[in-house]
């Protein structure tokens, strides 16, 4: 029996391997890919989120009291004194990104909130701050402004301060903290959509393929019962998705400085031990045997490689909505029945080895419900193999 096995595993790595394009295709460029694009994705939203450390904004002010003045000099702003007339085409100029940001003190402001006591009432001294929300520069200038409005306000009635020493820690958030959240929310779907994508690259073409082929008959003729084709033909097709998908897998891991705009200090990859790589290798592994299988009987129904690509596509559509999943929920599922639904406990438990919330129960019960799961999908793989019907229909 095991040497049935190995021998389908030899010949299925043996076909792959022999092909230097597929070898290519499947295994080095989905992680080279993966890595420029999320690193282009990345370089970009910085770009377009962000603003230059020199950046300087450029703000024209009606009735600018003169410690406003300077406070905002102070931030680096360049202000500019415009009469009252000039409003609307200050706005204008904001509107059409030309200028930062406007701004319309009341008259005699400064006065007016020195002599204003908010318990009799009656209607505060008043800001207008005119910004373009679509130019990160006029969005930027915006907080920072609106920022200095309350310090500027604070000083006028300082009753109390928060938070005032400026080398105090007052978020006690961990580093580990903000990684398990990042890292929850994002890893689960890319390693699950990475993981059936190279499933499907590999497993719509081993069966259908050979159908095409013709060669489906030679194998099924050998003196090698049917149910060791099918599980040699999914051991072999795993371990090949395996390496696609750690492919996929170093590539976003390596990417995340990029993608991880303004975070780079606070996600830690290197965070995680080697015990929490081990357990996700474990789950990682019995996901993979439930897609292959999945996969593979997908491909035995079809008659060719083209039509069980086109079967797999809902499959696709379900993965990347169980994958989604995760960023949905607070946290990994607590009820452990939860955990004997395939794919969506592997979801789950990532959840929780990236938050760094391992539970030995929800991992056992995952990987033992995904391992029943390819064993009932190597059975119906070997009634398929069985019926002549569906292998030469």
């Amino acid at each position: 029996m095991k040497n049935a096995i190995f021998t389908i595993m030899k010949k299925e790595l043996r076909r792959f391997f022999g092909d230097k394009r597929m070898v290519f295709s499947t295994i080095i460029m989905p992680g080279l890919m993966v890595f420029i694009m999320y690193t282009f994705m990345g370089d970009a939203m910085s770009k377009q989120f962000s603003v230059d450390d020199k950046f300087s904004p450029k703000v024209e002010a009606v009735n600018m009291p003169a410690d406003v003045a300077g406070m905002a000099k102070e931030m680096g702003m360049k202000v500019k004194d415009i009469p009252s007339d000039k409003l609307d085409g200050s706005k204008k100029k904001v509107s059409d990104k030309k200028l930062d940001l406007c701004i319309k003190f009341d008259d005699d402001f400064a006065a007016n909130v020195a002599s204003y006591d908010c318990t009799k009432g009656g209607t505060a001294p008043q800001v207008s701050v005119y910004y373009n929300s679509s130019s990160t520069e006029s969005e930027t200038s915006f907080n920072k402004m609106t920022n200095l409005l309350d310090m500027y306000e604070s000083q006028m009635a300082n009753k109390f301060d928060v938070n005032s020493d400026v080398n105090g820690t007052y978020d006690v958030a961990t580093k580990e903290d903000t990684t398990g959240m990042v890292m929850s929310m994002m890893m689960p779907m890319l390693l699950l959509v990475f993981l059936f994508s190279a499933c499907m690259s590999v497993g719509t073409e081993s069966i259908a393929g050979e159908k095409e082929r013709g060669t489906i008959a030679t194998m099924l003729i050998t003196p090698i019962s049917r149910g060791n084709i099918a599980l040699g033909k999914i051991i072999a097709l795993s371990f090949i998705a395996l390496l696609s998908g750690a492919s996929s897998t170093i590539g976003t891991m390596l990417s995340i400085p990029s993608m991880m705009v303004g975070a780079e200090e606070s996600v830690k990859s290197d965070a995680y031990g080697v015990e929490t790589y081990v357990v996700l290798a474990l789950v990682i592994l019995s996901t993979v045997l439930v897609i292959v299988t999945l996969i593979s009987i997908v491909s035995a129904f079809a008659r060719t490689t083209k039509e069980a690509q086109t079967y797999v596509t809902p499959f696709m559509i379900l993965v990347v909505l169980i994958g989604v999943s995760c960023m949905l929920g607070k946290g990994a599922q607590k009820d452990i029945y939860m955990y004997a639904i395939p794919l969506y406990n592997s979801v789950q438990c990532m959840v929780g080895i990236f938050s760094f919330k391992i539970v030995l129960s929800h991992i056992i019960v995952t990987i033992a419900a995904n391992i029943a799961c390819t064993g009932i999908g190597v059975f119906v793989l070997t009634r398929m193999f069985n019926s002549e019907k569906i292998m030469f229909n």
